[in-house]
C-alpha cells in the first residue's frame, strides 16, 4: 500500500484526519485536494489547472490523496491509487461532526484554504449548502459505490470510527 485514495461521500467522515495519519503512518505525502480546489473567495481551480497540479503526484512512487474531484480530474486519482478507502459512516454521525465544526470554525474565525472562511450561509442556505450537498451525497454514494467497487480488490469500506482506528492501527 503505497498510492491510496481515501475517499468519502460527503464532509463529516474524516478522510482527513485518516488521510494524514495514514500518510505519517506510511511515512508518504499526503496531499488535500481541497486545499488546491478551493482559491481565494471561493473560487474553484479549473480543470485543468487542478490536473497539472496532481498528475505529478499521482505519478509519483507513494502518496495518500483525500478526495477526488472526479467532476474535475475524472479517475486520474483513483485509477493511479492501489488502495481505495471509502470512509462510509453514519449520516447521524457525519451531520453532528459538521455542525459541530462549521460552528467552531465560525465561531473561532478560522480560515480553511486560501483566505476562505466557512459562513452560516454557506453552511445552510441554498442548494449548494453544506448541509444539502452532504445529505445528496451521502445517499447517491450509497446507492452507486458499493455497485461500482464491489469487485475492485483495491476497495475497503469503512463503515464505522471503530472500524476506522482498527484498520488504520494494522497499517505499516
Amino acid at each position: 500500500m503505497r498510492r491510496v485514495a481515501v475517499i468519502a461521500s460527503t464532509s463529516g467522515n474524516g478522510k482527513t484526519t485518516l488521510g494524514r495519519a495514514l500518510a505519517a503512518r506510511l511515512g508518504v505525502p499526503f496531499l488535500e485536494l481541497d486545499a488546491l480546489v478551493h482559491g481565494p473567495n471561493w473560487t474553484e481551480t479549473p480543470a485543468d489547472e487542478l490536473r497539472a497540479l496532481v498528475e505529478p503526484v499521482v505519478r509519483s512512487d507513494a502518496w495518500v490523496i483525500d478526495g477526488t474531484y472526479r467532476h474535475k480530474l475524472g479517475m486520474l486519482v483513483l485509477d493511479a491509487a492501489d488502495t481505495i478507502v471509502w470512509l462510509d459512516l453514519p449520516l447521524g454521525l457525519k451531520l453532528r461532526r459538521v455542525a459541530r465544526r462549521t460552528h467552531e470554525r465560525i465561531r473561532d474565525d478560522v480560515e480553511l484554504w486560501n483566505g476562505n472562511k466557512e459562513t452560516w450561509r454557506n453552511a445552510l442556505w441554498g442548494r449548494e449548502s453544506l448541509f444539502a450537498w452532504l445529505l445528496r451525497g451521502h445517499f447517491r454514494h450509497r446507492r452507486n459505490w458499493p455497485r461500482r467497487y464491489a469487485h475492485d480488490p483495491r476497495f475497503i469500506r469503512l463503515r464505522s470510527v471503530e472500524e476506522a482506528r482498527e484498520w488504520l492501527d494494522s497499517t505499516s
